[in-house]
């Protein structure tokens, strides 16, 4: 295993001074000078590490903006008032079902056409099968045409073979990001 790491940095190393090279040589070639070829490289590397600095902090950025970390700290039935909102600004009639025994859907959103029931999940771990099998038993009880399951985390793998296998829609915390930016 070591090997292997040591030959694919070896491997990234080797178009790198390459590129340094050219770089090198085409300060020379236009200033026929050491001191030339030496100052293209220098301005070539700080140029590379503020673009990788600033391609870091757009995803930072991207957070902040989406206010992620706000609803990291909520409470499940603040995320089930702030989805509402969400919902209601992307067009849907909302309503919410009530706190304990909502028969798995925690919103219904009604637009046109389809009346979809939404099982809210705020969680810091992984999201699993049975956030599924809720909304699942929720779709005949709200006379739903669709279901959906909406958390800040991921979903499990059998959470999510499980929502393919019925037709079950997922939003994971990166699709909740684009939402809210999507808002904005």
């Amino acid at each position: 295993m070591r090997k292997r790491k040591e030959k694919k940095k070896r491997i990234r190393l080797f178009p790198s001074l390459l590129l340094l090279a050219v770089v090198g040589y085409a300060g020379w070639y236009y200033t026929q000078s050491t001191n030339g070829a030496l100052a293209s490289i220098i301005v070539f590397v700080v140029l590379v590490v503020f673009f990788k600095i600033w391609r870091g902090t757009r995803g930072f950025a991207r957070l902040r903006k989406a206010g992620i970390k706000q609803i990291d700290a909520m409470t499940g039935e603040e995320f089930e008032q702030y989805l509402g909102l969400l919902f209601k600004q992307r067009g849907f009639k909302v309503s919410y079902t009530k706190t304990s025994g909502d028969f798995g859907a925690d919103l219904i959103l009604k637009d046109r056409e389809d009346t979809i029931a939404v099982q809210a999940k705020r969680y810091s771990g992984s999201v699993g099968v049975k956030a599924v099998q809720e909304i699942i038993g929720a779709l005949k009880m709200y006379d739903a045409t669709q279901a959906w399951v909406v958390t800040n985390s991921y979903f499990t793998k059998q959470a999510e073979k499980l929502a393919e296998s019925n037709d079950v829609y997922l939003i994971d915390r990166d699709e909740l990001i684009d939402m809210i930016l999507k808002k904005r």
